[in-house]
């Protein structure tokens, strides 16, 4: 197997989107936007021994790789749809990439997203996808957009991603069962298309949480010219990592990995969101406020501050 025959035999599907006139196979694909409407495009990289381990399932790698593109599409309130693939592979195992194609596919399928080229080449193993969604003109979310007095809100649950690469690492202990579930949040992480889509129009700003709670918070903040502060007893993190202490709060509040949704929007959208948390069965949960100044600070119920070594991941430290 070659190069073009791993393209042909693995990521060549004909897409059932109109609007892809011209995919995989040419020099470059033909698209047709939807009118109306501008586009959104990210990048990301996935490095082995960087971004996961080299023993991961291939399955789940595929279905992550695709993941955490989708995730920045639903914190700019968008609808993804289509994708780039390049990637460099050590050699060529035809189970371990029929594994990996079936994962990115399943993902790609359930949200309607084709892949429409790429690139292959050999070298470590490094995967770089380039995500295209659309939004309406002028309503997609930003992170410029918060205000002073802007409550901070974030689906789902913190920390459990972040948990599982300690376990790994030997820097936390979790209870068998937890431990299996911390490893499905890191694999198998779930894009909040729907809730981004239903926040244009309630949240004033938006980003999804890759790097951190705290750091990424920290960018929606200055983007918008404003400070933020979170209640660390606030945080929706599972009980086991309550009991881990510092070392629990650490994962929530600046782990990485959860590719939940971190928005602020106004007091006044309170009711609305509560009902939409109950409509897409996705916990909202509101952890802090946006004010005057700068920084992002993480407080305890009296206000004081907790110190962590760091507030998110940094690819260079």
């Amino acid at each position: 197997m070659n190069e073009f025959d791993l393209i042909r035999r693995y990521f060549d599907r004909p897409a059932a989107d109109p609007a892809v006139r011209l995919a995989v196979g040419d020099d470059a694909a033909i698209l047709a936007p939807t009118p109306g409407h501008e586009l959104l495009v990210s990048t990301d990289m996935l490095v082995c021994g960087r971004h996961f381990f080299a023993d991961v399932d291939p399955r789940a790698l595929g279905h992550k790789a695709l993941a955490v593109n989708l995730s920045d599409i639903a914190a700019m309130g968008g609808t993804a749809r289509w994708a780039t693939l390049a990637a460099a592979w050590p050699e060529l195992d035809a189970d371990w990439l029929a594994a990996f194609a079936e994962g990115w596919f399943a993902l790609a399928d359930a949200h309607e997203v084709a892949l429409i080229g790429g690139d292959t080449t050999r070298g470590p193993l490094t995967l770089s996808v380039s995500i295209f969604g659309e939004a309406p003109a002028g309503r997609a979310l930003r992170r410029d957009g918060g205000r002073a007095g802007d409550d901070v809100w974030v689906s789902g649950e913190l920390g459990m991603a972040a948990a599982a690469v300690r376990a790994r690492l030997g820097q936390l202990t979790l209870p068998e069962a937890e431990r299996a579930l911390a490893q499905q949040r890191l694999d198998w992480p779930q894009p909040r298309l729907a809730l981004g889509q239903a926040l244009r129009g309630l949240a004033s700003a938006a980003l999804d949480v890759s790097d951190g709670l705290l750091a990424d918070l920290g960018h929606l903040a200055a983007r918008s010219g404003v400070a933020a502060w979170v209640r660390a007893d606030w945080l929706p993190m599972p009980a086991c990592l309550r009991e881990q202490g510092a070392a629990g709060l650490a994962c929530a509040a600046a782990g990485g990995d959860d590719y939940e949704l971190c928005f602020a929007a106004p007091p006044s959208a309170r009711a609305a969101l509560a009902d939409l948390g109950r409509a897409l069965a996705v916990p909202l949960t509101r952890i802090g406020a946006l004010t005057a100044g700068a920084g992002c600070r993480l407080l305890n119920p009296d206000g004081s501050d907790i110190l962590l070594e760091q507030h998110g991941y940094d690819h260079f430290a």
